[in-house]
């Protein structure tokens, strides 16, 4: 196994505790002289300063984080957009003209070639195909144009700013393992997600606000289950796991203090919190004390930053004109990628938006139009946005769902409101700005959309590759657990370069 070069090897557990314990005692006397309040996450500033972070990993031993990242970045955050239920890439993204003429034919056997199939269509008698509906246009881009549906509009202004992949593929055929395979790379739950891999990796650069932020928005129709720990940080310390930002009045539970409660009493609070979890840290060692320190303090600073993030009333009214009318409703999709835009400018890490709704196993035409309304001038605005402040080049923008919809159709084709069903083998994303290549296309499918022909992309090549933009080398931004060091690829994933410039 490929070991991290910044992981310490392991000692006997007894000298490994000693060292420990009298490391301890000297970051406890250093916490004292630098004042109550500060503690450990003023020694992990000074760590960060020196340009060295040591960290506990849940097995008790050290490991040393240097000289991160790993090589210059060419972004220096993430915002990911994750369509929740597998949008269709036949009416969004991947123009087959041809199909015209196969209206209600049988998906020949040979393009289906044995593959799986879920059962909702497993008791189907026909596979008939069905054609997208839409009409496709063609956009300028920096190749020879691009195809997106009548649907995306907004997002065909942008077309010179993103890069399709059309030759996505992903193992999960459900969605419960499709969203956990692509948010953590493995399909079964436990592991750190993507979010946490960065914030643990390349820490926030905002003092105020967590690295890693999540919002939700609701969407059309079918909506399958979003479980916490798809923003959840598995096993690593738990300061890593994605906060939630709720619509509404209060956009983090029991961030505010309870009536009669003023902020220096909350200050004292605090003080004498940290000292008791200081010593408690001193006699078991345990990693995730000093985490619930660092999130107390974060805690106190978010009762300041979170109620100026979330006031948009000094934005430009053409701005707000940009996002859309929805702009202006708390949690829907065009509000949260203003607030994605918002955390990007205060030095947020990885900002995760969750559009729920993509999940058309019927009434596909008509459910699928509300979507993709929802999505496209508000989607479009954030890429322009960036670019007018300067900020794309260093913000890597990805737009995905945890896989694609089948050709052949669910229901009755000649009524107009059939489905498609689940499609791992090929699917459509796309990303802009921060390394990578602007308008270009990249991976094709056969003539039904079916099977990956050229240049296939897996889950954890996309991975390697966005670490890669970020400065960070997936093999070596590991963390040891249960013996052994585990990474987001898992041991797979290639950096794809020629998505990079």
């Amino acid at each position: 196994m490929n070991r991290n070069k910044f992981t310490s090897k392991p000692a006997d557990p007894l000298e490994e505790y000693l060292c420990n314990l009298t490391r301890r005692r000297f970051f406890g006397s250093m916490a004292s002289s630098l004042g109550v309040g500060m503690g450990l996450s003023a020694l992990s500033s000074l760590a960060s300063d020196a340009g060295e972070t040591m960290i506990t990993t849940t097995d008790g031993a050290k490991q040393i984080l240097s000289n991160l990242p790993h090589f210059a970045p060419k972004a220096r955050r993430v915002i990911y957009m994750h369509m929740e239920g597998g949008p269709s890439q036949l009416d969004l993204f991947d123009y087959k003209p041809a199909l015209s003429g196969q209206f209600d034919a049988d998906l020949p056997d040979s393009i289906r070639d044995g593959q799986r199939i879920t059962t909702m269509t497993s008791g189907q008698a026909r596979f008939p195909v069905a054609p997208s509906m839409f009409k496709f246009k063609r956009y300028e881009n920096n190749q020879d144009g691009v195809m997106l549906s009548e649907l995306l509009p907004y997002t065909g202004s942008v077309a010179k700013e993103l890069c399709f992949i059309h030759s996505m593929h992903t193992p999960s055929i459900n969605h419960e393992p499709g969203i956990t395979f692509f948010q953590t790379g493995h399909e079964q739950p436990g592991r750190p997600c993507f979010g946490s891999w960065m914030s643990y990796g390349l820490g926030s650069e905002s003092r105020d606000l967590p690295a890693f932020v999540v919002m939700i928005t609701q969407g059309y129709g079918n909506m399958q289950a979003l479980s916490a720990r798809f923003w959840g940080s598995g096993f690593l310390p738990s300061e890593h796991q994605g906060c939630k930002l709720r619509a509404g009045r209060d956009s983090v539970l029991y961030l505010k203090d309870p009536d009669g409660v003023s902020r220096e009493d909350r200050r004292r609070m605090l003080d004498l919190a940290s000292k008791i979890n200081q010593h408690e840290y001193e006699q078991s060692l345990d990693p995730e004390v000093t985490a619930r320190i660092a999130q107390y303090e974060m805690a106190y600073r978010m009762q300041m930053s979170v109620p100026e993030l979330t006031d948009i009333s000094n934005e430009r009214p053409e701005t707000l004109e940009m996002y859309g009318e929805d702009v202006h409703t708390p949690g829907s999709f065009a509000a949260n990628c203003l607030q994605a835009r918002r955390l990007a400018e205060r030095g947020v890490r990885f900002i995760q938006l969750y559009m729920r709704g993509w999940d058309q196993h019927g009434n596909l035409p008509s459910e699928i139009r509300a979507q993709a309304k929802a999505v496209d001038q508000p989607q479009a605005a954030l890429i322009k946005d960036l670019r007018q402040r300067g900020m794309l080049d260093e913000t890597l923008v990805l737009w995905a769902g945890e896989f694609g919809r089948t050709v052949y159709c669910q229901g009755p084709l000649a009524q107009n409101n059939y489905g498609r069903d689940h499609h791992p083998r090929c699917f459509s994303i796309w990303l802009a700005g921060g390394g990578i290549k602007p308008g270009i296309s990249y991976g094709k499918t056969d003539d039904f959309s079916y099977n990956v022909v050229e240049n296939p992309v897996a889950v954890h090549d996309l991975h390697a590759t966005m670490q890669e933009l970020m400065g960070l080398d997936h093999i070596q931004n590991t963390y040891r657990h249960q013996g052994r060091d585990y990474r987001l690829t898992d041991v797979h994933g290639n950096v794809i370069r020629d998505l990079m410039v």
